[in-house]
């Protein structure tokens, strides 16, 4: 039987041999890198690539973020620290806008303590300061434990209590001097009701302070309220049950499980609130004017008598750099106080 006809069989090992060749030969002519990621274009400044090229791309890509960046940066310069430096300067000059500022060293200052007024402010100042912790402090963490226990109406009552925040400032303190007026005044009728005497609420030394602060603690309160129902809300509540477990009562469980959780939140609500009624300005300048007999002269209000009423730019500058300093210690606080937290 014939065999079929059939291709001849290579020599084992020749052209296993010639192949490599051909492949050397053809990858004599490639370019280092090109058979890394054959269809993915190279990047610039890779290897084998012009670092030159990849710098540039760079250089240009940093320069439109700078760009961007820019325009934050001179908004910023210009409408805050110009102004402060600005201020800074002015506090050793002295300027009325109508002469040439002359330098005068430091002599505002020594105005400022020479002249009684100046301790006046600032003790009115501490004592609404020290009032509106009283007050403002636990009103606003005593209402958000209350809201936090509520399941029905939650939304409304705190949408109630963030009302007067959105209220324009002088529009609280018209309605507060309508609830304050001695004659149709609402709280007066009340105490008539009541059967008690009426009192003179801003003319009296002794209440107009108080009064100025229960406007401001309505007025404000409501943000605060909100920050405290979010840190309520983040509290487990395996720790709520657990205490409930060991048969402790509301108050216990309130210094035991409530105020340890958001004592960090306390503590900086508490330094911003110190900062903050520091300034107050808006309450004495509508509601009494600084009177009666000076109980309600702050900071801020006498400031505003040496710039705009004395026409003593220069004297109202010092005042406002010592206001600085004193409330950058404040700030100074807060961020090591955050910074430890984190």
């Amino acid at each position: 039987m014939s065999a079929l006809p059939t291709s001849e069989a290579p020599t084992p090992g020749a052209p296993a041999a010639a192949a490599p060749a051909r492949r050397t030969r053809n990858l004599r002519h490639l370019r280092p890198g090109s058979l890394r990621n054959p269809g993915r274009p190279r990047r610039p400044g890779a290897a084998g690539g012009n670092p030159a090229t990849g710098r540039g791309r760079r250089l240009r890509e940093n320069l439109v973020a700078y760009l961007f960046l820019s325009a934050g940066l001179i908004c910023f310069a210009l409408f805050a620290w110009y102004p402060i430096v600005r201020g800074v300067l002015l506090g050793f000059q002295q300027v009325t806008f109508a002469q040439p500022a002359e330098w005068v060293g430091l002599d505002n200052f020594r105005r400022l303590f020479d002249d009684p007024l100046f301790a006046t402010a600032w003790r009115n100042t501490g004592y609404f300061t020290l009032l509106a912790l009283v007050f403002g402090f636990a009103a606003p963490f005593v209402t958000a434990v209350v809201l936090n226990e509520l399941r029905r109406g939650q939304s409304y009552l705190r949408l109630t209590v963030y009302l007067p925040v959105m209220l324009p400032p002088i529009v609280t303190m018209l309605l507060w001097r309508w609830f304050y007026d001695p004659g149709p005044g609402l709280f007066n009728n009340v105490l008539g009701v009541l059967h008690l005497p009426a009192q003179q609420w801003l003319e009296s030394e002794h209440l107009a302070m108080i009064s100025l602060v229960l406007v401001s603690t309505w007025a404000n309160m409501g943000t605060t309220t909100l920050i405290y129902l979010a840190a309520l809300s983040g509290i487990p509540g395996e720790l709520y049950e657990a205490a409930e477990l060991d048969g402790a009562s509301i108050r216990r469980r309130l210094w035991h499980v409530t105020i340890p959780q958001v004592r960090f939140i306390l503590l900086i609500t508490l330094l911003l609130q110190v900062i903050g009624t520091m300034q107050v300005f808006v309450e004495p300048f509508v509601l009494t004017g600084g009177g009666p007999n000076e109980a309600t002269v702050t900071i801020l209000l006498l400031l505003y008598r040496y710039a705009f009423v004395y026409n003593d730019f220069g004297l109202a500058s010092a005042m406002s750099t010592l206001l600085f300093v004193v409330l950058g210690l404040f700030a100074g606080l807060y961020l090591r106080l955050t910074r430890t937290k984190d």
